[in-house]
């Protein structure tokens, strides 16, 4: 994953998310609260650069207080592509299993995709 913090890539990926709306609405918001200053310390990932599958917003894990907090352990992701959600909710360098977090989206799948993965490394999920 690969973090955005240029302005001129942040706000192209505003305008591309802008298409796409309402799907685009969880993750849109934090793209342009961290183009505009961000002030809450929050991060925009996507999985590669200008052609993404995944977008990824959370808050900075330095700003992760407590483990066991899911609701500051928020996740919001847009995805194109389901095996770019798959590789990503399988992979452990953006999403820690180490603390309990939730994940924001409006996409169809995206709960059964959630719960493809975690089956299968017999994670709990609700």
């Amino acid at each position: 994953m690969q973090i955005l913090r240029c302005p001129a890539q942040l706000q192209l990926l505003e305008e591309t998310l802008r298409k796409s709306l309402p799907t685009t609405l969880p993750v849109l918001g934090t793209v342009m609260t961290v183009a505009r200053g961000n002030p809450a310390s929050h991060e925009v990932l996507v999985d590669s650069w200008p052609h993404f599958g995944i977008v990824l917003t959370r808050l900075r894990p330095q700003e992760h207080r407590d483990p066991r907090d899911y609701y500051t352990n928020q996740l919001a992701v847009f995805y194109r592509d389901k095996g770019a959600l798959q590789a990503l909710l399988g992979g452990a360098e953006a999403v820690t299993r180490a603390r309990a977090f939730q994940i924001l989206g409006m996409q169809d799948g995206l709960d059964k995709a959630v719960q493809e993965v975690a089956s299968a490394r017999g994670l709990k999920v609700e």
